[in-house]
């Protein structure tokens, strides 16, 4: 009997494991929130120390608060794209 290749080494493995993660889509909103959110709310006069300590801490929020979101979203991934198929 031979054994085939680890199929965590392919491509389409680390793809479909990033796109069911719930952590990646948090991540995403996370940066995705101090990106739009961070210019509006910062006062002009901050230093750019400051900036990136308020990027971090609007990231960090909002990864934090989109948890269940995150779980909403890979849930209908999982749905779509696996089917009767799912683990």
């Amino acid at each position: 009997m031979t054994h085939s290749p680890k199929r965590t080494s392919s491509p389409a493995y680390w793809f479909f494991y990033l796109l069911f993660w719930p952590d990646t889509w948090r991540i995403f909103m996370g940066v995705a929130a101090s990106a739009l959110l961070v210019p509006v709310i910062a006062p002009p006069d901050l230093t750019p120390g400051g900036r990136v300590v308020l990027y971090v801490m609007v990231a960090a929020i909002g990864w934090a608060v989109s948890a269940i979101p995150a779980g909403w979203i890979t849930g209908l991934l999982k749905k779509l794209i696996l089917g009767d198929n799912r683990r």
